[in-house]
């Protein structure tokens, strides 16, 4: 009788488990997303989620929501398993992308008019634009935990994010914290201001960025030219046109006078991914991680 009274506690358990489990996620839907195109409510949690923003996708996966995209677009190359397809969007195909049926579309820009254009065919879209400062970056990660269905797991990432970067920051003695930076964004000498997202980063660990006297107009992304750079003698040049262009501490040696550049004297030209170097997920932190190793150097 004992037993018997166990196997049906048991059953029950098995079955009221599931349902209490149910109940939970519904209970969390709706919910309301403060995006960049205003307040929008995610009515029930999305399983039909497409990516048009690179960023983006990296986020959904980072938060756990993989197994709920169902379409990327073609610059979305950040991780590998992330249903690819040529989707675009730079030029967003409004009905290529509403014959996925999509039940949320994630964009970084509203090119053409693709959020209004989506919502009047009644999808759900957030626009979650490029971050300019790290906090942004943050917040949109939970964003869209939020709008899948894992809040818990997208502050779980920020935490860690976090920390991360916290100890990455504190590993550069308070000595290399002086350094001036030159970040390369392609061989013709553009390149990034304290302004900017990335600037910001340099910024964190204090140093002085050659690319902000240079920016006459404001834009954030000036041109500079070989002679200035010279000049200016960065002790780090970051270079995040390696995949691109195949620019490399070797081909910046060989560059006509940068070879009394301090950064090449010292061993701190560093070579990041071109995608890590404009993106504003959580591999950020690998790209800090890439510059504290350079400005550790004696």
């Amino acid at each position: 009788m004992l037993r018997r009274s166990v196997v049906l506690v048991a059953a029950l358990a098995a079955i009221l488990v599931p349902l209490a489990a149910a109940k939970s996620n519904a209970a969390s839907f709706p919910v309301t997303i403060h995006a960049a195109n205003g307040d929008v409510v995610v009515k029930s949690r999305p399983t039909r989620i497409i990516s048009l923003s690179p960023t983006g996708t990296e986020d959904l996966f980072a938060v756990g929501a993989g197994s709920q995209v169902i379409a990327v677009d073609n610059d979305s190359d950040y991780p590998k398993n992330a249903p690819h397809t040529t989707l675009s969007g730079y030029t967003p195909n409004v009905e290529a992308i509403a014959g996925y049926n999509p039940d949320l579309v994630v964009v970084s820009n509203d090119i053409g008019g693709v959020v209004e254009s989506l919502q009047s065919l009644h999808v759900t879209v957030l626009l979650e634009p490029a971050a300019n400062t790290i906090a942004q970056a943050y917040d949109e990660i939970r964003q869209l935990g939020t709008a899948t269905g894992h809040q818990a797991q997208s502050t779980k990432v920020v935490t860690g994010m976090e920390k991360a970067l916290t100890k990455i920051l504190r590993s550069v003695p308070k000595s290399n914290r002086h350094l001036t930076v030159y970040d390369e964004l392609d061989p013709t000498y553009y390149s990034a201001t304290s302004s900017t997202f990335i600037g910001r980063i340099f910024k964190l660990f204090g140093f002085r960025n050659i690319a902000d006297a240079a920016d006459t107009t404001h834009s954030g992304y000036p041109q500079l030219n070989a002679e200035y750079i010279v000049t200016s003698n960065p002790a780090i040049v970051v270079l995040a046109d390696t995949v691109c262009c195949g620019q490399s501490a070797a081909t910046v040696a060989a560059r006509p006078g940068w070879g009394g550049i301090s950064a090449v004297k010292n061993g701190r030209v560093v070579a990041v991914n071109d995608d890590i170097a404009s993106r504003w997920g959580p591999r950020i932190v690998d790209f800090a991680r890439a510059i504290a190793a350079v400005a550790r150097k004696k």
